[in-house]
């Protein structure tokens, strides 16, 4: 990927969280939610980011926006160090950065009318105010698929797909040219899901936005992405562009994934697509591979050395002994 198509780059990116016992709260251990996580976004593109629930997905992405701070690591935005910046030089920063978060129903105030939520971003950063405000708060609701009519009304008068919509055109209001989207339609009945992606699928094209696109649904990412990247226990086991990685998955957890899609033909057999047990605590994990406890091939190698994620194919890599 040449340097100039890049947008954001995120360099053995490390978010750890202290776990804490005893009278005097020590720090005992730590949770590695995110632990040395790398990968590049271009313009105009998007990366799909998969993998299970506690995998370290959402926290990998308000990590790399400073909603959380880094243990560790680069996040190289646009050239410029984001987690080099203090607090009052990443105020301009933030304009071009925004997110969309996973729940419609928690991430807007209830005591705040669909105008003012949306009008918000506009008001703190000094984009627009009073009549003009107003009406680029208008074109936005009419852009995501709302009437201009329901700037005065609150959140609990909107469907799920409503408050999702709401939230897209908050993160709009400011012309980003990067947005987080953390399982925006994971809490959406199917049919409102594929609405809401190709909304965002027409705003990237339309105003040229990269997405870093979290979900714990390949099936999902694959309408969506360019690129995807997998994600275990903080680590990522395997990127490819989207084509490749669907077509020749080779870490085992990748294909794990891929077979837990529901298949809409019903008399096609049924591939093997359980995963044996649980992921393991988050503390304490196990020596060797941290997926050999579940891998259906692991060896006695796997129990013993960590593998490092290697390019097996153009843009391809895969943290794999196997691979």
């Amino acid at each position: 990927m040449p340097e100039q198509d890049i947008l954001l780059e995120v360099r053995d990116l490390k978010k750890y969280f202290p776990v804490r016992r005893g009278i005097l709260s020590r720090v005992a251990d730590h949770v590695k939610a995110v632990d040395g996580v790398s990968f590049k976004v271009r313009r105009g593109g998007t990366l799909g980011l998969v993998g299970e629930s506690g995998c370290g997905k959402t926290t990998a992405g308000r990590t790399l926006l400073r909603l959380l701070e880094p243990t560790a690591g680069q996040i190289l935005f646009d050239g410029i160090s984001v987690h080099s910046l203090r607090r009052g030089r990443l105020r301009p920063l933030r304009r071009r950065m925004q997110i969309i978060f996973q729940d419609p129903y928690g991430s807007l105030n209830p005591r705040m009318t669909v105008g003012s939520i949306v009008g918000e971003p506009l008001t703190v950063h000094g984009a627009a105010r009073g009549r003009r405000r107003r009406v680029k708060v208008g074109e936005l609701l009419e852009r995501v698929g709302l009437s201009p009519a329901y700037l005065n009304h609150y959140p609990h008068e909107f469907s799920g797909g409503q408050r999702q919509r709401v939230g897209i055109a908050r993160a709009l209001a400011l012309n980003p040219d990067f947005i987080v989207c953390d399982e925006p339609v994971s809490a959406l009945d199917v049919s409102i899901q594929a609405q809401i992606i190709n909304l965002l699928a027409d705003l990237q094209q339309e105003r040229h936005i990269s997405y870093l696109f979290i979900s714990h649904d390949l099936g999902v990412v694959e309408h969506i992405s360019h690129e995807v990247a997998v994600m275990y226990l903080g680590r990522i086991v395997e990127t490819a562009p989207r084509d490749v990685l669907y077509r020749e998955p080779l870490h085992p957890y990748t294909k794990l994934l891929l077979a837990a899609i529901p298949s809409p033909d019903p008399g096609k057999a049924r591939r093997e697509r359980d995963l044996r047990g649980d992921a393991p605590a988050p503390v304490g994990m196990p020596a060797g591979c941290p997926f050999h406890p579940r891998c259906p091939v692991a060896e006695e190698r796997c129990r013993q050395a960590v593998p490092e994620l290697r390019e097996v194919g153009p843009g391809h890599f895969v943290r794999c002994l196997k691979a």
